[in-house]
């Protein structure tokens, strides 16, 4: 255990330290929708699109090579502002980094937030997949080709519609990939998936061709939870949900229904509604419990969507 005199000594040391600031450049094509500079109050939708990893390096006459900027340097006009980065040879796409572009383009732009949209192709699949996954509150709707997800984190997705695509003939990315991802979220009826039956790796061009496509992105907007009357009896949720990996405590304190969820350290949280038998909670909301009747006008169980998801069987 350190000394007082090591403690004063440290403290002296760190308020030496000199402030300094990391920043990383990132190369990005950017599209422009005709009217943009026209109309100063409009806000236009956003597309994203992550290219694969063939397109790495320091020119960005590279991404023009595939998918949407391919599109408009042949002169396609798009309905979106287009922005396409770059990464430098041997980098991977990071959802970090790409949720900080995006992030970025929505404060210096005229970005309508609601109608933010992700793409990408092969390793740019691999790439939308995993940002969606770790920032799905950004997206309104998200269409990875030839990529691969984490079908233990779809849930994560269960508000951000998805059209997969994939080559049934693919060699580098097993179509198996896109198989598990749809199965894993088709429990939740925001997924489309198409296959092309004899398609290889390149399941992108007929796909960006497609202006169903575009179309499908336009009719979403990012989900929000709606604020629900606080329901009837309340008490009819309380009692202890659990499976052999999580567990939660559902209770009344003063009218105000609560939940406790051990992977949470059983911390206090109030319910919000949400809809019908479901509530948010967590500190901004990003939580999500609902609970399952039973068909005996009482409930057996719940969904829990915290730092993953859980199926919890009430106990007696």
């Amino acid at each position: 255990m350190p000394s007082r005199g090591n403690l004063r000594i440290m403290s002296r040391a760190a308020a030496k330290q000199a402030k300094k600031s990391f920043s990383k450049e990132m190369r990005y094509l950017l599209y422009l929708p005709d009217g943009y500079k026209q109309d100063s109050r409009k806000r236009w939708p956003l597309l994203v699109f992550l290219h694969g990893a063939r397109e790495r390096g320091d020119d960005l006459e590279l991404v023009k090579i595939h998918g949407p900027p391919k599109l408009v340097e042949a002169g396609k006009k798009m309905p979106f502002i287009v922005v396409s980065p770059q990464l430098t040879i041997g980098e991977w796409w990071s959802p970090d980094m790409v949720a900080w572009l995006t992030k970025e383009l929505i404060g210096a732009l005229r970005v309508d937030p609601e109608r933010v949209y992700l793409t990408g192709l092969s390793m740019g699949g691999y790439g939308t997949w995993e940002t969606a996954a770790k920032y799905p509150e950004l997206f309104a709707a998200v269409a990875p080709i030839c990529g691969r997800g984490d079908p233990s984190m779809a849930w994560r997705l269960r508000h951000t519609p998805t059209w997969i695509f994939h080559g049934a003939k693919d060699p580098v990315v097993p179509i198996k990939n896109s198989d598990d991802m749809n199965e894993a979220l088709k429990q939740y009826g925001n997924v489309k998936y198409t296959v092309y039956p004899e398609a290889d790796h390149d399941s992108w061009t007929e796909t960006y061709l497609n202006e169903e496509l575009y179309r499908w992105f336009l009719s979403h907007k990012r989900f929000k939870y709606t604020d629900a009357t606080a329901p009837e009896s309340p008490e009819r949720f309380i009692g202890r949900y659990a499976s052999k990996e999580n567990s939660a405590e559902v209770y009344l304190k003063e009218g105000q229904l609560n939940i406790a969820v051990e992977t949470s350290g059983n911390k206090e949280l109030p319910l919000k509604p949400c809809g019908a038998d479901a509530f948010t909670f967590g500190d901004f909301g990003t939580y999500e419990v609902v609970f399952v009747p039973d068909g005996k006008g009482g409930y057996g169980a719940a969904n829990v969507y915290e730092r993953r998801a859980a199926f919890l069987k009430r106990k007696k």
